[in-house]
């Protein structure tokens, strides 16, 4: 029933009895429409603007125990009701359930959600990042425009991201139609470098086995970075992985004339390519067929990545400004991003 007062109610009845539309009278009483047409449906069945009586079960639970619930779960987040459950004792000495805890729960807005995977950020990396964030949040748009983000992923056959559900019958969990098939480490997968910069992408590069700091120097920064910087004069950016900061790396680096971009340790969530390679991924699940074997894989990687919207690129490197915002606002804790 619309939550008005009744004197409200029949006032809007009144209204509509003596001939003016549904929205004349919520304009004219200032609620919304679908208020007005639910009182004017429970009128035309029940004759009647009055609420009927609803008949819900006893609270089992007092107002002090209610306020307890809620505090043990602020407290800890990761609390299961089932254990609240076990330990409170209700009215008359009842035990209550699990479903009541949740509803407590959810009377202050409290809700059960999986939690946000996140890295380990000690005082001195939140230290260290909100110093990055306070440094770079001033930084014009045309200053992250002229940085190349640099980064590697692995890519795996068939990944389970546990949101796959089937549709079958009680105590039919064991049927093969109900069954998907695990394969061990993902079936094999490659690795894979590339980098992204406002208007433009470098291509992908296939990494064959462990990548060092010599073979980062060699195969990776000498033919491709330093040329492709040197030819749009970029600022590099990569993170903070032993074989990149290695001091061959940062000599090679030093003597090449390479403008490198400070970064601070576990910093995911400020770096645009890591979007690029989510997106990457989910566009290589949903092709049809969905490759089977390396070779198909690393054919799918480089049809995607050319095919990869170069607008969604310039977004996410215009969006960094925000991300250092959204870094100091979090005090160099975890963001959205």
């Amino acid at each position: 029933m619309p939550q008005m007062s009744q004197v409200l109610r029949e006032r809007a009845i009144g209204m509509l009895i003596a001939g003016m539309s549904t929205r004349a009278v919520a304009r004219e009483l200032n609620v919304h429409f679908s208020t007005i047409s639910r009182l004017q449906r429970h009128f035309r069945e029940f004759g009647s603007t009055s609420n009927r009586p609803q008949h819900r079960r006893p609270r089992v639970t007092t107002p002090a125990q209610d306020l307890h619930i809620q505090h043990v779960h602020l407290q800890d987040r990761l609390r299961p009701a089932t254990r609240t459950a076990a330990e409170t004792i209700g009215l008359h000495n009842h035990r209550i359930s699990a479903q009541t805890v949740r509803n407590r729960c959810r009377e202050a807005h409290l809700h059960a959600r999986r939690p946000h995977r996140g890295l380990d950020l000690t005082p001195v990396r939140r230290r260290n990042r909100l110093e990055w964030a306070n440094a770079h949040m001033r930084w014009r748009l045309a200053r992250w425009r002229g940085v190349v983000f640099t980064d590697e992923s692995r890519f795996i056959l068939f990944r389970a991201d546990g949101r796959q559900r089937v549709w079958r019958h009680v105590g039919k969990q064991f049927s093969d139609v109900n069954v998907v098939d695990r394969v061990a480490h993902g079936g094999g997968g490659v690795m894979v470098w590339a980098g992204i910069c406002y208007g433009r992408r470098t291509q992908v590069h296939f990494i064959d086995g462990i990548l060092n700091a010599q073979r980062y120097r060699d195969e990776i920064l000498g033919p491709i970075v330093v040329l492709y910087i040197q030819q749009h004069h970029l600022m590099l950016q990569h993170d903070n992985a032993r074989p990149y900061v290695a001091r061959i790396c940062t000599q090679f680096l030093e003597a090449e004339n390479i403008p490198v971009l400070a970064w601070p340790a576990y910093s995911l969530d400020m770096s645009p390519i890591e979007h690029v390679w989510d997106a990457l991924d989910r566009r290589i699940r949903q092709r049809v067929p969905v490759p089977a074997n390396i070779q198909q894989l690393c054919t799918a990687i480089e049809e995607e990545w050319t095919n990869s919207p170069q607008a969604t690129i310039d977004n996410l490197i215009n969006s960094m400004r925000r991300r250092c915002v959204a870094l100091h606002e979090a005090n160099g804790g975890h963001t959205r991003y």
